[in-house]
């Protein structure tokens, strides 16, 4: 399990686990991110525990599902004082001395380049630049317009990521130079997924698009 995982959080998961529609929340939605950077715990670790806490996989789980399923005003009352206990909105004072990796954190914060988008909006829109051809890169393609509308964007927005992906891509063979505020991290996010298996990028893009 995760170094920062207190046993404290499973009242936590079991409230977001109990929010309707009831059951196992998709790894990238927005509650569960939401959650995971309050805690400082990637989505995927959160994710496996909340498949432990529906298996009950313990005599803890089982009692502290026992107590609190049956009670919800008191579950929400103890994660209200657990989250004030933590110091849920002040990390930096909770945190204080311990290591942190933001690196999962960092896709789910605005660029600041462009603070309209974040990483993980370019990781969606790589992957359906691979799916298109530079010709239909362009603001009245449905997929486009489909996938802006989705992540609240504009579609010209996504044309633009779309080109400079073209600028990063070596099949394209472009020697032109390109001076573009996307740039830099539109090349780190071709030098992460650009070589990865299709289906992979994919699959990853299809979680992903759960976080809107």
């Amino acid at each position: 399990m995760h170094y920062l995982w207190s046993d404290d959080y499973w009242l936590l998961l079991m409230q977001l686990y109990l929010k309707k529609p009831i059951g196992i929340k998709p790894l990238y939605s927005r509650a569960m991110v939401d959650l995971s950077l309050a805690l400082h715990i990637p989505p995927q670790a959160l994710y496996e525990q909340m498949f432990k806490l529906r298996r009950l996989d313990t005599p803890r789980l089982e009692k502290l599902w026992k107590d609190y399923t049956t009670h919800p005003n008191k579950l929400t009352r103890d994660v209200k004082r657990l989250r004030k206990m933590h110091g849920f909105g002040q990390p930096e004072t909770f945190y204080d001395g311990v290591e942190i990796n933001k690196s999962f954190e960092q896709d789910f914060q605005p660029l600041k380049e462009d603070e309209e988008l974040m990483p993980i909006m370019l990781i969606i829109i790589l992957d359906l630049y691979f799916r298109l051809i530079p010709m239909t890169m362009v603001s009245d393609t449905p997929e486009i317009i489909k996938l802006a509308k989705q992540m609240r964007l504009k579609p010209q927005k996504v044309v633009e990521v779309m080109e400079v992906f073209q600028f990063c891509d070596p099949y394209l063979n472009s020697e032109n130079l390109l001076i573009h505020p996307l740039l830099a991290p539109c090349q780190e996010i071709w030098q992460r997924y650009g070589n990865t298996n299709p289906e992979q990028l994919a699959a990853l893009a299809s979680q992903l698009k759960d976080y809107f």
